[in-house]
């Protein structure tokens, strides 16, 4: 089996940064692919981000241009990294790899951007 645990979350205002982190361990070779998630309060959890074979990467729209999502295979950690933050950015993060055709989900971490 897979873990994943998400960390790096917070309260952050407008404009501001934060880099979120995803360590897997277990039962793991690759950190690829690995994708971000969020879920703000009230909505369905929707894609943020995806770290593919080769390091290809892909983006909501929503969050194109303002975040990034990279990869450090040797450590089996994936990051995160959210620039230009705005309110509604607002959610629970979660990061979600696939162990043979199960699903695996991290615990999830909040951010919250406000002033």
């Amino acid at each position: 089996q897979v873990q994943l645990v998400e960390s790096g979350g917070g309260l952050v205002q407008p404009g501001g940064s934060l880099r979120l982190s995803c360590a897997a361990s277990g039962r793991i070779y690759s950190i690829y692919p690995m994708s971000w998630y969020r879920q703000a309060p009230g909505k369905q959890r929707e894609f943020v981000a995806e770290i593919t074979y080769g390091a290809v990467t892909n983006y909501a729209d929503s969050v194109k241009g303002r975040f990034t999502i990279s990869g450090d295979n040797a450590k089996y950690m994936v990051y995160l990294q959210m620039d230009s933050l705005k309110p509604e950015d607002t959610a629970v993060y979660y990061c979600n790899t696939y162990y043979g055709a199960n699903a695996i989900w991290g615990q999830g971490i909040q951010v919250t951007v406000s002033s």
